[in-house]
């Protein structure tokens, strides 16, 4: 299943190019880099691991669409948000 707006926060993030642009943690935003682990609340971006929850993500598709995604949504195991139900919307980056 190719990977599309709609379905990213059930999608596998690891390979995905990912950008910090909000975060609790001033020292986390503009965090640029491939998403190279996930644990239930942590993404890895390069060598810095980030908390899920205090953060707003902006993937970047393969199609090259941009995706900003509330860490909120994905804190949880992988396998966890393959079946989940997602509310409403979130915002698209053109």
């Amino acid at each position: 299943m190719p990977i599309t707006p709609e379905n990213l926060p059930r999608h596998e993030l690891i390979g995905l190019e990912c950008e910090v642009v909000e975060a609790k943690d001033e020292n986390l935003i503009g965090l640029k880099g491939e998403v190279l682990d996930e644990t239930q609340s942590l993404l890895r971006i390069g060598d810095t691991k980030v908390e899920k929850k205090i953060c707003t993500f902006e993937f970047e598709l393969p199609s090259g669409e941009k995706v900003e995604l509330d860490g909120k949504l994905i804190d949880k195991r992988p396998e966890e948000r393959v079946g989940m139900k997602l509310p409403g919307k979130w915002s698209y980056v053109d």
